[in-house]
């Protein structure tokens, strides 16, 4: 069992390939790692408070994905998916933009998107002493949690005080044992310039998704558009182009196995810290729901979408979102089992309970430490199961129940730009709702929900449904939709409208929306105690690993905020006899075409095969005359990296984080260094794409390409 304390040791420790590192917080250790692995940038090219840095040229993207800035005026480079809700929105049968592709050939062509905006971390701030002044001694876990609530909240608005162009958030780090503010300037007018066709930026489709090697040209292009003066401004015809602080440049030379590379950008969640318990009730849980549920009712989406070019495109968008996370949840469940990854946990465990046993400062606080939290997990296991289902099945689920619950919590009385945001992320939803296809799911939802939860969890409806539809859950949904105002446009109309003949509490949608409601906050009311165990808890063991291991470099878990990662450039070998290089060529491209002939999943126009299968690849090839089109490293990457930068050693732009690699997928809670992969599109793939095919040699003028 040593074997899996050390290897588990390595993960927390900091190994230089590991690691989401703040950069308002890089500490010697950090950085003299990075000068070892082969960076060639001082400190403060990458943060700096003083100075335009790196970090000026990095964006969050949506506040869901990363980008990174690489012109003088603007422009922005992001991942196809993360542009694909954007590209999905300007597209009809008559300008299919998902199948063909979009090229801005002018600024007036460039198309706006009211819902984006794109978020520059202008620096970084310790408040933790600040913060935990608030906490007093005795109190429990919901006055703690009200007292640092209401401190960070008062930080973040001062910062908005001062300067209305800024936004100031302080997050919790390492379970809430530290807090950091971040100020944020955000920008509101960001335009669709170039997406590649889907056939290259989302060749492979669900098949290729998290897997290596890959030939996915996954990216796009959008632009910054400010006021006059340069600042925030929202949508106008007569704004201009954002010029930012710092541009990226691009480097043509591309790499080699062991170069150094780093990715700079804003990661989701990570869980590295969470206790075995945690992972189980993860795995079991919340992973399980998705696998079961989203499996039941992407399969009804895709054989629509499949059947008519106008479903694909309405469903384009939510199906990549559903999908993502469902293949992802396969491969975290598969990978914990494979990995050890529970037996590596409680190895730790053990040892940490040794340490607490023989450390007399220790035991006084956490000789219950773990008894406590297995109990706390195991009294909420069967609601937070439910809850899970539930989740999946109906808030997740059918588009009239999405669509009647945020009807249920809708505010007319907000703030104006928030009501209006309210308004067409509504009307965004009808448009892009097809009745028949939703009964369907409706109705499968149904029975997924009843076959997956014990009894006592079941909402009201389904006594209905067994009273007075013979136990027909179609009949049931049949029925709803057939009585309610809320599937039409017309009775989007009168909520709109706020028509005073219409009753909204007598609709049979709200109706069961409140039913729903009330179900899921009696399962919140049962697990509300255990939860609070299980919040101190973790918050307890997370403290407790650090001053275990007091001489590791440790840094905190992922949490929206700007994060670096470092490593190289290298191949990998998943299992026996399998070896992988670090790069895949447009030959790549070619072969799976033809070895997937009739899989729309695989289709690719004729004219972008004959530019492949040419080999003219102009300055964009490699020095060997081929077209590298992906590439990984053991950058340290999790969901919302996706658009990151990946730099050299000297802060010039290789590539567009994308995806993380099938074997490691439970790289979220714990760091495997032998597997774990970030797989990146070459920025040269991206260059040629949108000058050889796009003809759009005008964006590419603007780039600093060395």
């Amino acid at each position: 069992m040593a074997w899996m304390v050390l290897l588990l040791l390595l993960a927390v420790a900091g190994r230089a390939d590991e690691g989401m590192w703040m950069l308002g917080n890089l500490n010697r250790q950090t950085r003299k790692a990075m000068k070892e692995r082969g960076l060639e940038l001082p400190a403060d090219r990458l943060y700096s408070t003083r100075r335009p840095s790196l970090k000026d040229a990095v964006v969050s993207f949506g506040g869901f994905c990363s980008g990174v800035v690489v012109s003088e005026d603007g422009l922005v480079l992001t991942n196809h998916h993360c542009g694909f809700q954007s590209v999905q929105q300007h597209s009809s049968v008559e300008h299919d933009y998902l199948k063909d592709g979009f090229v801005a050939r002018s600024r007036e062509e460039e198309l706006p998107n009211p819902e984006l905006y794109v978020r520059f971390l202008l620096r970084q701030e310790d408040v933790t002493r600040r913060v935990l002044k608030a906490v007093k001694p005795g109190m429990g876990e919901p006055e703690r949690s009200a007292a640092t609530d209401s401190v960070m909240l008062a930080i973040g608005a001062e910062v908005s005080a001062k300067d209305s162009t800024l936004t100031g958030v302080v997050d919790a780090y390492y379970g809430g044992n530290e807090f950091w503010l971040s100020v944020y300037r955000d920008y509101y007018d960001v335009r669709l310039v170039f997406a590649p066709p889907s056939s290259v930026g989302k060749f492979g489709w669900d098949k290729d998704n998290w897997e290596w090697p890959r030939h996915t040209g996954d990216f796009c292009v959008f632009r910054i558009y400010a006021g006059p003066d340069n600042r925030p401004a929202e949508y106008s015809p007569d704004n201009v182009p954002y010029h930012p602080d710092y541009v990226a440049p691009i480097s043509l030379q591309g790499y080699r196995e062991g170069s150094f590379c780093m990715t700079l950008g804003y990661p989701g969640h990570t869980e590295r810290y969470l206790s075995s318990y945690g992972i189980e009730e993860m795995v079991n849980n919340a992973n399980r729901a998705q696998i079961d549920v989203r499996g039941v009712k992407q399969a009804i989406w895709k054989r629509e979408m499949d059947r008519r070019d106008s479903i694909r495109i309405k469903y384009a968008s939510k199906y990549d979102e559903s999908s993502n996370y469902w293949k992802n949840s396969i491969g975290v469940n598969r990978a914990v089992e494979r990995l050890h990854v529970l037996d590596k946990k409680r190895a730790l465990e053990r040892e940490l309970r040794r340490w607490i046993q023989q450390t007399p400062a220790e035991r006084g606080q956490l000789l219950h430490l773990f008894s406590d939290l297995e109990l706390a997990y195991k009294q909420r296991r069967e609601a937070d199961h439910a809850m899970s289902y539930f989740a999946e099945a109906f808030l997740n689920g059918p588009e009239l129940l999405q669509q009647t619950l945020s009807i249920l919590n809708f505010d007319f009385e907000g703030e104006q730009e928030t009501v209006m945001a309210n308004l067409k992320a509504i009307v965004e939803k009808y448009r892009n709702m097809d009745v028949e296809i939703d009964k369907e799911v409706f109705a499968a939802m149904l029975a997924e929900y009843r076959s997956r939860v014990d009894s006592v969890y079941l909402p009201e409806c389904y006594r209905v449904i067994a009273a007075d539809y013979g136990g027909n859950d179609r009949a049931y949904v049949d029925s709803l939709y057939a009585r309610t105002q809320l599937a039409t446009t017309e009775g989007l109309r009168r909520f709109l409208e706020r028509d005073s003949t219409y009753n909204l509490l007598d609709d049979p949608a709200i109706t069961l929306g409140i039913d729903l409601i009330t179900k899921i906050f009696e399962m919140n009311v049962q697990v509300q105690e255990p939860t609070r165990q299980i919040v101190r808890g973790e918050r307890l063991l997370n403290a407790a690993i650090r001053r275990y291991y007091d001489s590791r470099n440790f840094y905190p878990d992922a949490n929206s905020s700007l994060r670096l990662s470092f490593g190289t450039v290298c191949g990998y070998e998943p299992a026996d006899g399998v070896s992988y290089r670090y790069y895949t060529t447009a030959r790549g491209v070619l072969e799976k075409a033809r070895a997937y002939a009739g899989n729309v999943d695989f289709e690719v126009q004729p004219e972008i095969l004959s530019l492949l299968a040419s080999g003219d690849f102009g300055p964009y090839a490699d020095e060997n005359g081929e077209m590298k089109v992906c590439f990984i490293s053991n950058n340290d990457i999790t969901g919302g990296n996706s658009g990151s930068a990946m730099f050299n050693a000297r802060g010039e732009l290789l590539g567009l984080a994308f995806d993380g690699n099938w074997e490691a997928m439970s790289s979220d809670i714990l760091y495997e260094p032998r597997m774990q992969r970030c797989i990146g599109v070459d920025i040269r793939y991206v260059l040629f794409m949108i000058e050889k095919y796009g003809r759009a040699g005008h964006l590419i003028e603007e780039l600093r390409l060395r």
